[in-house]
């Protein structure tokens, strides 16, 4: 029978579960996803390869887990953030500056893109997640409109090349570079919105 790690058998759960992510994260960072198979994520993560089959199915599942996981910490982390804001034009900048801060793994992955190697149901369940953040940046436009800081859009095409703009960036790493980068991008972002000059 396998040690237990943790207090609990709930916590061994959750702690293996999290060996398991970051197992994928640090792999994915590696090499493309298709080449990763179950034993090297096991091997990875320091777990017997049946330990894997006892949280996931199969490989795409354990994506959507991480997935997941990763999804609900940022949507939480964001939310915060933009608790201490009002003003609509900082909203903006304050998510523009949380995604510059993300490090989404599965989108800097090298290989094919996710969506050329994952079945359609999987492709389905991704976009579910990508929609949770999409919903907040939704609300911020909307804010911004009523408030009269952006002018009348389509907030749904505005949403999708307002995240691809941001997705797309590779943030360097080095601190000067990297401010000049994320400063560049607000300022793009907030003009294709229509911010004031002033605020871009």
């Amino acid at each position: 029978m396998p040690k237990i790690i943790g207090k609990s058998l709930h916590e061994h759960r959750q702690m293996t579960r999290h060996k398991l992510f970051t197992a994928l994260s640090t792999l994915m960072s590696e090499r493309g996803f298709d080449t990763i198979t179950l034993a090297d994520i096991a091997a990875a993560a320091g777990v017997g390869r049946t330990a894997v089959y006892n949280h996931f199915p199969d490989k795409e599942a354990l994506l959507l887990g991480f997935i997941t996981h990763e999804t609900e910490q940022y949507a939480q982390t964001l939310e915060r953030a933009l608790a201490e804001v009002d003003d609509p034009v900082e909203q903006l900048r304050t998510y523009i500056r949380q995604q510059a801060q993300l490090a989404r793994v599965f989108h800097l992955a090298p290989g094919p893109d996710l969506r050329s190697v994952l079945s359609r149901p999987t492709q389905a369940r991704l976009r579910e997640h990508a929609e949770i953040v999409e919903a907040i940046l939704k609300r911020i436009l909307r804010a911004g409109v009523a408030a009269g800081e952006f002018p009348e859009q389509d907030i749904e095409p505005t949403v999708q090349l307002v995240n691809a703009c941001l997705s797309g960036r590779l943030i360097p790493d080095e601190p000067g570079p990297r401010e000049r980068a994320i400063r560049a991008a607000e300022a793009f972002v907030l003009r294709a919105v229509g911010a004031p000059v002033a605020a871009a």
